[in-house]
């Protein structure tokens, strides 16, 4: 219960420095974007590589080599949603959301709140968070395809051109 054989904890180091160091050459190969969490199928890429190594290191039944090709797999399709998303707009709509305006110029925007279930709460936290001591210093307040919400401070009239791919805003 306690301890089984050194055998196991030797596995554990050299699989898991191996595995290690094979996630780390193939996150460099396939660039920053790999791990980044700009959409949904990043954050998913990006949990699965952790699943992943954490099975080749703790489970005998995962070999190194299935581990590594498994790193290999989920770099190669988000390098490969992420090419075919730069080539196809349809692509890139089939698997990106928009971003969404859940706040614009003093006024909630509810039906965007509702569609996104966000909290009048959350967006005066995010607004907090910016340094806004009031929502009539904030422009705007986006959730982003990542999930976190962006405060675009400054009130003055005419468009806020950060806004411009922003479901919602009309811009």
């Amino acid at each position: 219960m306690f301890f089984d054989g050194w055998y196991d904890l030797l596995r554990l180091v050299v699989v898991g420095a191996l595995a290690y160091a094979g996630l780390i050459l193939f996150l460099r190969t396939t660039g920053k974007r790999t791990l980044s969490k700009m959409n949904a199928f990043d954050l998913v890429v990006t949990v699965s590589l952790g699943s992943t190594l954490a099975s080749a290191i703790l489970s005998s039944d995962v070999s190194l080599s299935e581990a590594l090709l498994a790193f290999a797999l989920l770099c190669g399709l988000q390098y490969g949603v992420a090419a075919l998303s730069l080539r196809s707009r349809r692509f890139r709509d089939l698997v990106k959301s928009e971003p969404s305006l859940l706040f614009y110029r003093g006024a909630f925007v509810d039906s965007a709140l509702r569609a996104e279930r966000i909290t009048r709460e959350e967006i005066l936290a995010a607004m907090r968070g910016a340094g806004a001591s009031a929502p009539a210093e904030v422009g705007a307040v986006v959730l982003e395809t990542d999930g976190s919400l962006s405060v675009v401070t400054g009130t003055a009239d005419g468009p806020i051109e950060s806004l411009r791919h922003v479901r919602g805003a009309g811009a």
